[in-house]
């Protein structure tokens, strides 16, 4: 599991390991990190053309110590000082030593690579302009020093100018920036050096493989068709029946025992998802997918039957109350917009906030749909999901991810688990049939499967899940 601490947590680990090592060993281990992960992202160090953008503070301290490994190496390093009288001391000594030079900000000259020094974990979101004209003279890649300079690092939000790497270096652990957009996006890929930190439990979390599998509905030796969990479709309507048929593809992943359909929509299902059976006793309800005029009474009907409850697309419309059973709230960020009476675009620039004010006021889990689909419970956890592929972004994906999470709801995960599993699952299925090319929703329901079993026999081989 990816972990992301708060810069308070990471602040009061480090305070506890500086307590215990002699004084600048853990500045060293992250110089020493970073200098190894440039060569690797240059692929050489000697006559490597390297430019130290070095603001002020540790995070500055950190850019120069590395800059003087890569000096010692055969780097030709040059460094922008810009954090004036506040640049680290010891690190600018170490880094003259080492034959590093300084040079002002106006005479930068064409590099390899640019080592975002700037602003570490404790600086305010947005760059100064003089900042911002050295980044805007020099052509080259960048990375990052624990994030890029600019962004929110316990939001993920990106409100100021900020800087975009190609390459994040990180320390400890990975920070809510890493994780969350919009500024996950500024941070490129994240490499995480291990500084011997000692840290809480983290309220942001990616799973990964390892604990996807474990949470992994699976039958019992003596298992039949109503232990493994029987899920409900209330979803579609007369102008949407193919939303009924994806969700129904979803639901129809094995992971349950059986699906159960009830709408306007039967005749279309049962061709699609002939298993399909119609009312009885579930164990979960998805509704809304598709629903259109129909979606206020199905909803009213699977909150009678006290059970669980997804509530995806036109069931949202009529959620004024948290409901009355646990739940699963999965909207995009403009259905999330309606439901907190605010603009879309204050949504997607601030997910982890919005996701997190929704789930409080409505007392359920939210799945807020995205590149970075976020699955936030009342007060507690935001599971985000670093699975899937742009491709991924098509019309009747989110019929059948309701239907997958619905699954997983009636085979027994709480409604956050459920999201959280599910949006996973849909993601690897996603990138495994169309990383680099187009898909479509069926295609994605047919792959989940798939998924599935790869994720469970590359668990159960020699060596496990890695």
């Amino acid at each position: 599991m990816r972990e992301a601490h708060t810069v308070e947590q990471v602040r009061a680990a480090e305070d506890e390991v500086l307590a215990r090592v002699p004084d600048g060993a853990l500045m060293q281990r992250a110089a020493g990190g970073l200098a190894t992960a440039i060569a690797d992202f240059l692929g050489r160090t000697y006559g490597a053309r390297v430019l130290l953008l070095v603001g002020a503070g540790n995070n500055g301290g950190d850019a120069l110590y590395a800059g003087a490994t890569l000096a010692r190496r055969g780097a030709q390093v040059e460094a922008v000082l810009l954090g004036g009288d506040r640049t680290h001391a010891a690190g600018l000594a170490a880094y003259r030593s080492a034959g590093g030079r300084v040079v002002e900000g106006a005479r930068v000259r064409p590099v390899d690579v640019v080592v975002d020094g700037i602003v570490g974990i404790g600086g305010s979101p947005g760059l100064r302009a003089e900042a911002m004209a050295v980044l805007d003279r020099v052509s080259a890649p960048v990375v990052a020093v624990d994030v890029p300079s600019g962004v929110d690092v316990d939001t993920g939000e990106t409100p100021e100018a900020h800087v975009v790497a190609d390459l994040t270096v990180t320390f400890g652990t990975h920070k809510p920036c890493h994780l969350v957009d919009p500024a996950a996006q500024a941070c490129g890929v994240v490499h995480l050096v291990d500084i011997g930190l000692d840290l809480p439990r983290a309220d942001v979390v990616a799973l990964q493989a390892p604990e996807v599998r474990a949470l992994l509905p699976r039958p019992a030796p003596d298992a039949h068709k109503y232990t493994r969990g029987v899920v409900g479709l209330r979803v579609g309507s007369r102008s949407y029946p193919g939303a009924a048929v994806l969700s129904a593809l979803g639901a129809s992943c094995g992971l349950v025992g059986m699906v159960r359909y009830v709408g306007s929509a039967t005749a279309e299902v049962i061709a699609a998802v002939p298993e399909a059976v119609g009312a009885g006793r579930v164990q979960a309800w998805v509704v809304g997918s598709g629903g259109d005029e129909e979606a206020a009474g199905a909803l009213a009907d699977a909150f009678a039957d006290e059970v669980p409850v997804l509530l995806d697309a036109d069931a949202l419309r009529h959620l004024d109350a948290p409901p009355p059973v646990p739940a699963l709230l999965t909207p995009h960020a403009g259905e999330l917009a309606g439901m907190l009476g605010v603009a879309r675009e204050e949504v997607e620039a601030a997910p982890l906030r919005h996701a997190r004010i929704a789930a409080d006021r409505f007392a359920a889990a939210v799945l807020l749909k995205g590149r970075r689909t976020l699955v936030a419970e009342p007060g507690g956890r935001v599971y985000v999901n670093t699975t899937g592929t742009p491709w991924l972004a098509t019309a009747g994906a989110g019929d059948v991810l309701g239907g997958l999470c619905g699954a997983l709801m009636a085979a027994g995960l709480e409604p956050v688990l459920a999201g959280a599993v599910g949006s996973w699952i849909a993601g690897a299925a996603a990138s495994e049939i169309a990383a680099d090319g187009p898909l479509t929703a069926s295609q994605l329901a047919a792959a989940i499967p798939v998924a599935v079993r790869r994720l469970v026999a590359a668990a159960d081989a020699p060596g496990g899940v890695r």
